[in-house]
C-alpha cells in the first residue's frame, strides 16, 4: 500500500512540476568567461558582492583575476572563505552575517559544489529570515526571491549551478538535507573550463562520476520530459567520451569544457527528473562520516543499478546503446549489464575503491531511516526499496 502512496505522490508531484516556476541560469561560457562577470553585476546595478568560496581556492590564488576585475568596476568585495565539504548551518549562518555586515547586494559562488550550496543557503536565509535552514529542508519551502546569484564551478561535477537544490549538513544531528525550491537556480551561471585545468586527478574523478550519477538517476528514474530525456542523453555522451581524458591529462582543455557542460546539462536534467537511492545512501554516508559526495555516489552507484534488477533495464540498456558498448545481439539484459559493467570500468580506470570503507555496524539503522525518509515518496526511482532492501544494499557496499 506504502509503495502505491510513493507513485501517486510522484506522479502527482509530476503533472504540477511544468506549472512551478522553473527558470535556467543566464549563460556565461568559454575561456576567460569568469572575466565578463564583473560588468554583468555592475550593469545589474550592485554596488558590494559577496564571494562565497572555500579556502583551498583563495590559497592558490585561483580568484585572483576575478578580484581584480571586480576592483576595476568599482565593487565592493566581501570574502567567505570558511565553507567545509558537505557545508554546514554554521558556514552559512557566518556568510550570512558577513553579507549584512558589508551591505552586500548580491553573491558570487566560486568553487565547487559545497561553496555553490554554501550561497543558496545564503541566499534562502536572506529570502525567509523568519526561517531556519532545518525549516527549509524539503519541498518549497521558500517561494521568494533570493539575491542575485552568480554560480562559479571549479569543478565539473555537481551542476549546482543549474539545480533547484542547496544540501546542507546538520553537525549536531548528522543529518545531510537538501533544501528544494526553484527560488534557488542561480540567475547566472559561468562556465570557465580554465577554472578546472589544475583540478587533481582524483577530484577530477570523483566530480565527474557525481555528474554521471545524476543523469543516470534522471534517466531511469519515472519523472521524465523529453527535455530531461535528452540533456542526460547528452551528459551521458559527453562524460564516457572526454571524463577519462580530462582524468589522465587534465590540461586537455576541450575535455575540461565538454565535461563543465556534460555537469551542467546533468543538472537540468536531474533537478526536474530527480535522483534516487544513490543520492539518499551517500547523502547518509557525507552526514555520518563526511564521506565527499562525488566519492561516495561513484562508489554507491553501480552497487544500486546492480540491486534495481529488471526495473531498470531497459533506460540502461538505451544508455548502452548512447555509448557504442553493444552488439546487435545483445538482449536488453546483457546491454544494461553492459551500461553497469562500463562505469565499474571507469571506477576501476581511475582508482575509485568498490566499497566504503568505515561504516559502522551500529549506525546502519539510524542511516537506513534517512535514506528511506529522504527518497520515499519523492523520488521516482526505478523500483520502490523498503527498509530491509536498503539495508542489504548499505551490507553489499560497505567494506
Amino acid at each position: 500500500m506504502y509503495k502505491v502512496y510513493c507513485r501517486l505522490y510522484q506522479r502527482t508531484f509530476k503533472l504540477v512540476s511544468p506549472l512551478l516556476p522553473w527558470r535556467k541560469p543566464q549563460l556565461i561560457e568559454g575561456e576567460n568567461a569568469v572575466s565578463k562577470l564583473p560588468k554583468v553585476i555592475k550593469e545589474l546595478g550592485i554596488g558590494s558582492i559577496l564571494i562565497v568560496t572555500d579556502e583551498g581556492i583563495t590559497s592558490i590564488g585561483l580568484m585572483d583575476r576575478l578580484l581584480q576585475d571586480l576592483k576595476e568596476e568599482n565593487l565592493d568585495v566581501a570574502i567567505y572563505d570558511k565553507t567545509v565539504p558537505n557545508p554546514t548551518i554554521e558556514n552559512i549562518e557566518e556568510a550570512l552575517q558577513l553579507y549584512y555586515a558589508k551591505h552586500c547586494e548580491g553573491i558570487i559562488a566560486f568553487g565547487g559544489g559545497s561553496p555553490l550550496d554554501c550561497a543558496k543557503g545564503v541566499g534562502a536565509r536572506i529570502a525567509r529570515p523568519e526561517k531556519t535552514i532545518p525549516q527549509m529542508k524539503g519541498e518549497l519551502k521558500i517561494r521568494k526571491k533570493i539575491p542575485p546569484l552568480f554560480a562559479i564551478p571549479t569543478t565539473a561535477g555537481t551542476g549546482s549551478e543549474a539545480t533547484v537544490a542547496a544540501v546542507i549538513s546538520n553537525t549536531k544531528t548528522l543529518e545531510k538535507y537538501a533544501i528544494n525550491d526553484m527560488a534557488l537556480i542561480p540567475h547566472y551561471a559561468v562556465l570557465d573550463p580554465l577554472l578546472t585545468i589544475n583540478l587533481p586527478p582524483h577530484l577530477t574523478a570523483t566530480t565527474g562520476m557525481d555528474a554521471l550519477t545524476h543523469v543516470v538517476e534522471a534517466y531511469i528514474g519515472q519523472s521524465n520530459t523529453g527535455e530531461t530525456r535528452q540533456c542526460s542523453r547528452d551528459a551521458v555522451k559527453l562524460i564516457f567520451d572526454y571524463l577519462p581524458e580530462a582524468y589522465h591529462n587534465g590540461k586537455n582543455l576541450q575535455a575540461r569544457t565538454k565535461m563543465q557542460k556534460a555537469a551542467y546539462l546533468a543538472g537540468i536534467a536531474f533537478t526536474r527528473a530527480y535522483v534516487g537511492y544513490v543520492h539518499a545512501i551517500a547523502h547518509t554516508l557525507g552526514g555520518f562520516y563526511s564521506v565527499p559526495h562525488g566519492l561516495a555516489n561513484a562508489i554507491i552507484l553501480p552497487h544500486v543499478l546492480d540491486y534495481y534488477g529488471e526495473s531498470a533495464h531497459e533506460p540502461l540498456a538505451e544508455l548502452a546503446d548512447l555509448v557504442k558498448i553493444t552488439d546487435l545481439s545483445d538482449s536488453v539484459e546483457t546491454k544494461a549489464q553492459k551500461f553497469i559493467n562500463a562505469i565499474k570500468s571507469l571506477n576501476k580506470e581511475m582508482d575509485i575503491p568498490t566499497k566504503v570503507s568505515g561504516i559502522n555496524e551500529e549506525d546502519l539503522p539510524f542511516m537506513v531511516d534517512r535514506a528511506y525518509k529522504e527518497a520515499n515518496p519523492l523520488y521516482p526511482v526505478p523500483k520502490i526499496l523498503s527498509k530491509k532492501e536498503l539495508l542489504t544494499l548499505y551490507q553489499i557496499i560497505k567494506e
